[in-house]
């Protein structure tokens, strides 16, 4: 059985039979890897995603260049899409620097999809790859506004990050035997 859970064994997740939650409203997204043609609704999504959070909002605005995304990890090949009939709504980068645990370093949904299982959907495709490639924790330094997600997911924190805008928390997936 593959399964994943927290470091703190909090929460474990089976990766074979995917609880109704992570799947609920999110049947018809289509996974794959994201490919240089797919860079202007990459930036789409980032933008918007971005500019959803209230709390964040203003800070980006003052900031515009936190709001371009340069699409470099296209060309290596981590950054998964997913797609709704024929649009992407969201995305997920895992830069494999660190082959025991690699970090999210992306992962946006289109706010008008959010809330329907599609982050959760790119973030289990994420497991089951870096698991099938022997990792065994991801690895991520998370928005406090996404804090419950990342929760809910079976991340716990393990500490804090510095980022530009100040700290942030850093969070692990222990990924299963």
């Amino acid at each position: 059985m593959e399964s994943f859970e927290s470091r703190a064994g909090a929460s474990r997740v089976d990766v074979q039979r995917i609880p109704p939650a992570w799947e609920d409203g999110a049947a018809e997204v289509v996974l794959r890897t994201a490919s240089p043609t797919d860079l202007d609704g990459l930036r789409a999504v980032y933008r918007r995603a971005s500019l959803s959070n209230a709390g964040d909002r203003n800070v980006l605005l003052a900031h515009p260049q936190y709001l371009e995304f340069n699409g470099s990890a296209l060309a290596e090949g981590t950054t998964t899409v997913a797609i709704i009939a024929g649009e992407i709504v969201g995305f997920i980068t895992v830069t494999p620097d660190d082959p025991v645990s690699p970090e999210i370093d992306d992962l946006f949904v289109d706010p008008n999809r959010q809330r329907h299982g599609i982050g959760r959907r790119l973030l289990l495709s994420a497991a089951r790859e870096a698991r099938a490639s022997g990792c065994r924790a991801l690895m991520v330094t998370g928005n406090p506004h996404a804090e419950a997600f990342y929760r809910s997911v079976g991340f716990v924190q393990v500490g804090q990050a510095p980022t530009e805008f100040g700290t942030a928390p850093r969070f692990c997936l222990t990924l299963g035997d």
